[in-house]
């Protein structure tokens, strides 16, 4: 009775677990796959949809003329993307210097034009709507 409790509370405990890495599994990729539709903007050079794409946070962070220029000044220079393939994808709910609140961290490592091997880090973040939006970008 006591090993069929304990294999019972086991099986739970391990269910849950299962459950939830799913979960965040599901979240990854829709983080993902947003993150990807952003970067097409910016890639397009269409970096006043990127910012109105953005989430609220980083809307509330920088204004759409200074988000223009940084990316006129950091990304336009580096040239069309040859090749962008995703390195890593992680979930967090917290992150330094940010809101509590549930993030992906997405590394690419990334190929442009006149910058050959670049690491682009992209953090979507669950907005306000539920939907998963860019909170920030950084090239490096």
């Amino acid at each position: 009775m006591v090993r069929t409790m304990a294999s019972l509370v086991a099986v739970a405990l391990a269910l849950s677990v299962i459950t939830a890495i799913a979960q965040d599994s599901d979240k990854e990729k829709k983080a993902v796959s947003a993150a990807e539709k952003w970067l097409s903007m910016v890639d397009k050079g269409k970096y006043s949809d990127s910012w109105q794409g953005a989430a609220e946070y980083l809307r509330n962070a920088i204004n759409q003329e200074q988000w223009n220029r940084s990316l006129q000044a950091v990304r336009k220079p580096l040239g069309e993307v040859v090749s962008r393939q995703m390195k890593t994808a992680t979930y967090k709910t917290s992150l330094p210097g940010a809101p509590d609140g549930e993030y992906v961290v997405i590394q690419f490592d990334t190929s442009f034009e006149n910058k050959k091997a670049a690491i682009e880090t992209v953090t979507p973040m669950m907005d306000q709507d539920r939907m998963w939006r860019v909170s920030g970008y950084y090239i490096k």
